[in-house]
Protein backbone atom coordinates (compact mmCIF):
# COMPACT_ATOMS: atom_id res chain seq x y z
CA UNK A 1 0.00 0.00 0.00
CA UNK A 2 1.13 3.81 -0.70
CA UNK A 3 2.72 5.87 1.53
CA UNK A 4 -0.17 8.46 0.83
CA UNK A 5 -2.81 5.75 0.88
CA UNK A 6 -1.91 4.91 4.30
CA UNK A 7 -1.90 8.36 5.43
CA UNK A 8 -5.26 8.69 3.96
CA UNK A 9 -6.51 6.04 5.85
CA UNK A 10 -5.36 7.08 9.22
CA UNK A 11 -6.65 10.72 9.33
CA UNK A 12 -10.12 8.69 8.11
CA UNK A 13 -9.96 6.14 11.25
CA UNK A 14 -9.02 9.27 13.27
CA UNK A 15 -12.52 10.37 13.14
CA UNK A 16 -15.48 9.03 15.06
CA UNK A 17 -16.09 6.60 11.94
CA UNK A 18 -18.47 4.52 14.12
CA UNK A 19 -20.68 7.61 15.09
CA UNK A 20 -20.94 8.48 11.67
CA UNK A 21 -22.17 4.61 10.82
CA UNK A 22 -24.51 4.46 13.54
CA UNK A 23 -25.78 7.74 12.08
CA UNK A 24 -26.21 6.40 8.75
CA UNK A 25 -27.64 3.36 9.88
CA UNK A 26 -30.37 4.98 11.95
CA UNK A 27 -31.40 7.52 8.99
CA UNK A 28 -31.32 4.59 6.35
CA UNK A 29 -33.56 3.08 8.88
CA UNK A 30 -35.94 6.06 9.37
CA UNK A 31 -36.58 6.48 5.40
CA UNK A 32 -37.17 3.01 5.13
CA UNK A 33 -39.80 2.92 7.41
CA UNK A 34 -41.35 6.48 6.14
CA UNK A 35 -41.30 4.65 2.68
CA UNK A 36 -43.27 1.80 4.37
CA UNK A 37 -46.01 3.08 6.06
CA UNK A 38 -44.35 5.69 7.98
CA UNK A 39 -42.10 5.87 11.29
CA UNK A 40 -44.98 6.44 13.44
CA UNK A 41 -47.19 3.26 12.24
CA UNK A 42 -47.14 0.75 14.52
CA UNK A 43 -47.28 -2.21 12.52
CA UNK A 44 -43.91 -0.89 10.68
CA UNK A 45 -42.44 0.15 14.09
CA UNK A 46 -43.15 -3.57 14.79
CA UNK A 47 -42.01 -4.65 11.79
CA UNK A 48 -38.56 -2.76 11.63
CA UNK A 49 -37.96 -3.85 15.08
CA UNK A 50 -39.22 -1.56 17.91
CA UNK A 51 -39.16 -3.35 21.07
CA UNK A 52 -42.77 -5.33 21.52
CA UNK A 53 -42.68 -7.28 24.87
CA UNK A 54 -44.61 -10.50 23.45
CA UNK A 55 -42.68 -10.59 20.59
CA UNK A 56 -38.73 -10.77 22.87
CA UNK A 57 -40.85 -13.56 25.38
CA UNK A 58 -41.64 -15.36 21.93
CA UNK A 59 -38.20 -15.70 21.03
CA UNK A 60 -37.49 -12.25 18.79
CA UNK A 61 -34.38 -11.22 20.96
CA UNK A 62 -33.00 -9.28 18.14
CA UNK A 63 -35.53 -6.80 19.66
CA UNK A 64 -33.11 -5.81 22.48
CA UNK A 65 -31.18 -4.61 19.68
CA UNK A 66 -32.95 -2.80 16.60
CA UNK A 67 -34.86 -0.16 18.65
CA UNK A 68 -31.54 1.34 18.72
CA UNK A 69 -32.44 2.48 15.29
CA UNK A 70 -35.36 3.41 14.99
CA UNK A 71 -37.49 6.55 15.88
CA UNK A 72 -40.60 7.80 15.93
CA UNK A 73 -41.56 10.37 13.60
CA UNK A 74 -38.39 13.54 12.62
CA UNK A 75 -38.26 15.54 15.29
CA UNK A 76 -36.95 11.77 17.96
CA UNK A 77 -34.97 11.20 14.88
CA UNK A 78 -33.30 14.82 14.41
CA UNK A 79 -33.31 15.16 18.55
CA UNK A 80 -31.19 11.78 18.96
CA UNK A 81 -29.32 11.74 16.27
CA UNK A 82 -27.84 15.12 16.79
CA UNK A 83 -26.86 14.54 20.57
CA UNK A 84 -24.75 11.02 19.42
CA UNK A 85 -23.50 13.46 16.85
CA UNK A 86 -22.14 15.57 19.60
CA UNK A 87 -21.09 12.73 22.08
CA UNK A 88 -19.42 10.57 19.61
CA UNK A 89 -17.71 13.73 18.40
CA UNK A 90 -16.30 14.02 22.13
CA UNK A 91 -16.17 10.42 23.51
CA UNK A 92 -15.21 7.96 20.45
CA UNK A 93 -11.70 9.62 20.70
CA UNK A 94 -11.58 9.58 24.02
CA UNK A 95 -12.58 5.20 24.19
CA UNK A 96 -11.27 4.15 20.98
CA UNK A 97 -13.59 2.76 18.46
CA UNK A 98 -14.08 -0.22 19.40
CA UNK A 99 -14.82 0.83 22.96
CA UNK A 100 -17.17 3.64 22.05
CA UNK A 101 -18.88 0.89 20.25
CA UNK A 102 -19.11 -1.79 22.59
CA UNK A 103 -20.70 0.86 25.00
CA UNK A 104 -23.24 2.40 22.48
CA UNK A 105 -24.30 -0.95 21.98
CA UNK A 106 -24.52 -2.87 25.28
CA UNK A 107 -25.69 -0.46 27.55
CA UNK A 108 -28.63 0.30 24.62
CA UNK A 109 -29.30 -3.58 25.15
CA UNK A 110 -29.18 -2.76 29.01
CA UNK A 111 -31.57 -0.04 28.54
CA UNK A 112 -34.15 -2.33 26.24
CA UNK A 113 -34.03 -4.82 28.84
CA UNK A 114 -34.83 -2.02 31.63
CA UNK A 115 -37.43 -1.02 29.54
CA UNK A 116 -38.77 -5.00 28.65
CA UNK A 117 -38.24 -5.44 32.47
CA UNK A 118 -40.46 -2.63 33.52
CA UNK A 119 -42.64 -0.94 30.55
CA UNK A 120 -45.22 -3.25 28.69
CA UNK A 121 -45.35 -0.27 25.97
CA UNK A 122 -43.73 -0.36 22.30
CA UNK A 123 -40.88 1.39 21.74
CA UNK A 124 -37.69 2.64 19.67
CA UNK A 125 -35.32 4.89 19.55
CA UNK A 126 -31.51 5.66 20.54
CA UNK A 127 -31.95 7.34 24.02
CA UNK A 128 -30.70 3.96 25.61
CA UNK A 129 -27.97 3.78 23.90
CA UNK A 130 -27.17 7.39 24.47
CA UNK A 131 -27.71 7.50 28.65
CA UNK A 132 -25.00 4.62 28.09
CA UNK A 133 -23.04 7.28 26.74
CA UNK A 134 -24.00 9.60 29.73
CA UNK A 135 -23.13 7.04 31.35
CA UNK A 136 -19.89 6.83 30.33
CA UNK A 137 -19.34 10.76 31.14
CA UNK A 138 -19.92 10.06 34.80
CA UNK A 139 -17.14 7.61 34.76
CA UNK A 140 -14.52 9.54 32.89
CA UNK A 141 -15.31 12.04 35.25
CA UNK A 142 -14.70 9.95 38.55
CA UNK A 143 -11.35 8.63 37.10
CA UNK A 144 -9.39 11.98 35.59
CA UNK A 145 -10.13 14.43 38.36
CA UNK A 146 -7.21 16.08 37.57
CA UNK A 147 -8.11 17.11 34.11
CA UNK A 148 -10.61 19.93 33.95
CA UNK A 149 -11.41 19.71 30.26
CA UNK A 150 -12.61 16.06 31.39
CA UNK A 151 -14.23 17.11 34.74
CA UNK A 152 -16.29 20.27 32.47
CA UNK A 153 -17.39 18.15 29.87
CA UNK A 154 -18.47 15.39 33.01
CA UNK A 155 -20.10 18.35 35.00
CA UNK A 156 -22.04 19.45 31.52
CA UNK A 157 -23.33 16.25 31.08
CA UNK A 158 -24.65 15.04 34.58
CA UNK A 159 -26.62 18.65 34.47
CA UNK A 160 -28.32 16.93 30.66
CA UNK A 161 -28.58 14.22 32.62
CA UNK A 162 -30.79 15.92 35.52
CA UNK A 163 -32.63 17.73 33.31
CA UNK A 164 -33.74 14.80 30.87
CA UNK A 165 -34.37 12.51 34.28
CA UNK A 166 -36.31 15.72 35.75
CA UNK A 167 -38.17 15.98 31.77
CA UNK A 168 -39.09 12.05 31.71
CA UNK A 169 -40.80 12.22 35.39
CA UNK A 170 -42.89 14.52 33.86
CA UNK A 171 -43.61 13.31 30.44
CA UNK A 172 -45.94 9.80 30.16
CA UNK A 173 -44.31 9.50 26.93
CA UNK A 174 -40.71 8.90 27.76
CA UNK A 175 -39.56 5.08 28.76
CA UNK A 176 -37.87 6.18 31.65
CA UNK A 177 -36.99 2.91 32.49
CA UNK A 178 -34.84 2.52 29.46
CA UNK A 179 -33.16 5.44 30.12
CA UNK A 180 -32.04 4.52 33.73
CA UNK A 181 -31.37 1.25 32.54
CA UNK A 182 -29.04 2.74 29.56
CA UNK A 183 -27.31 5.38 32.28
CA UNK A 184 -26.33 2.59 34.90
CA UNK A 185 -25.25 0.41 32.20
CA UNK A 186 -22.92 2.51 30.64
CA UNK A 187 -21.28 3.54 33.10
CA UNK A 188 -20.49 -0.30 34.66
CA UNK A 189 -19.64 -1.10 30.49
CA UNK A 190 -17.27 2.28 30.89
CA UNK A 191 -15.82 1.32 34.25
CA UNK A 192 -15.10 -2.29 32.70
CA UNK A 193 -13.82 -1.35 29.70
CA UNK A 194 -11.90 1.53 30.82
CA UNK A 195 -10.06 3.62 28.05
CA UNK A 196 -6.29 3.25 26.71
CA UNK A 197 -4.03 3.31 29.66
CA UNK A 198 -6.18 4.39 32.49
CA UNK A 199 -5.24 6.33 35.60
CA UNK A 200 -6.37 4.59 38.84
CA UNK A 201 -8.62 1.48 37.03
CA UNK A 202 -6.77 -1.74 37.90
CA UNK A 203 -7.50 -5.08 36.55
CA UNK A 204 -9.91 -6.52 39.26
CA UNK A 205 -11.61 -3.91 39.11
CA UNK A 206 -12.77 -3.59 35.71
CA UNK A 207 -13.59 -7.24 36.40
CA UNK A 208 -15.99 -6.17 39.50
CA UNK A 209 -17.49 -3.55 37.09
CA UNK A 210 -18.04 -6.25 33.74
CA UNK A 211 -19.68 -8.89 36.25
CA UNK A 212 -22.12 -6.23 37.69
CA UNK A 213 -23.05 -5.30 34.21
CA UNK A 214 -23.39 -9.43 33.43
CA UNK A 215 -25.97 -9.50 36.57
CA UNK A 216 -27.41 -6.39 35.50
CA UNK A 217 -28.39 -7.75 32.22
CA UNK A 218 -29.33 -11.29 33.70
CA UNK A 219 -31.46 -10.08 36.65
CA UNK A 220 -33.75 -7.67 34.30
CA UNK A 221 -34.27 -10.22 31.22
CA UNK A 222 -35.35 -12.45 34.34
CA UNK A 223 -37.93 -9.66 35.16
CA UNK A 224 -38.88 -8.77 31.70
CA UNK A 225 -39.41 -12.62 30.80
CA UNK A 226 -41.60 -13.45 33.77
CA UNK A 227 -43.34 -10.46 34.35
CA UNK A 228 -44.50 -10.60 30.34
CA UNK A 229 -45.02 -14.32 30.52
CA UNK A 230 -47.69 -13.99 33.22
CA UNK A 231 -49.92 -11.41 31.58
CA UNK A 232 -49.45 -13.48 28.56
CA UNK A 233 -50.06 -16.93 29.29
CA UNK A 234 -50.39 -16.40 33.04
CA UNK A 235 -47.99 -18.55 34.33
Amino acid sequence: MEYSTQMKLKRFFRKPVVTYALLTIQILAFVLMTLDGGSTNVATLVKYGAKFNPYIVLGEWWRLITPMFLHIGFIHLLMNSVILYYLGEQLEGMFGHLRFAGIYLLSGIAGNLASFAFSDALSAGASTALFGLFGSTIMLGQTFKHNPAIQQMAKSFSMLIIINIVFGIFSSSIDMAGHLGGLLGGFLLATAISVPNPLKIWRNERLIYGGLFLLLVIILAYIGYRSTAVSLFGL
